[in-house]
């Protein structure tokens, strides 16, 4: 229904007893899902908590699931990154030279010449794996008064 939006999700890789199959789920629930945004954690026992007193999986098994599912996360933010490039979009500057889209992707502009908390229309240009690429391509207002950026 809504095409444009993003979600993402908090994962930990190795949960104490965690089967392959387990796994496995987690990695179909990431693609059934459509997350776009993977944290992945790889489990690591505190001591005093139950899950610390429970069967833990080898570290190896750990740390092979956390990059199995960091790589699918990548995999992901490519399928969604992909598609905007050559497209335009409005953006909110953070700072000079960075800027986030409506769903929260990150923007790089090449320009420094922009206003933190200003809107301004850009051209996506290309991605890097993990955030957009872009140029301003209109007139921003910055601090009560128009100026014209490119």
């Amino acid at each position: 229904v809504r095409p444009e939006v993003a979600f993402g999700a908090d994962l930990i890789a190795g949960f104490p007893t965690e089967t392959e199959a387990m796994f496995e789920n987690t990695l179909d629930l990431v693609e059934a899902c459509n997350l776009t945004w993977l944290h992945v954690f790889p489990f690591s026992p505190r001591q005093g908590t139950p899950a610390a007193r429970m069967p833990q999986l080898a570290r190896s098994i750990v740390k092979e699931r956390a990059a199995r599912l960091r790589a699918t996360g990548a995999t992901r933010l490519e399928k969604f990154l992909a598609p905007q490039v050559g497209t335009s979009t409005t953006v909110l500057v953070e700072k000079a030279g960075v800027a986030r889209t409506s769903q929260f992707t990150e923007v790089r502009l090449d320009t420094k010449h922009t206003t933190p908390n200003t809107l301004l229309d850009v051209h996506i240009t290309d991605h890097d794996g993990t955030r957009l690429l872009a140029t301003p391509v209109k007139e921003v207002v910055m601090n009560d008064r128009m100026e014209t950026i490119a």
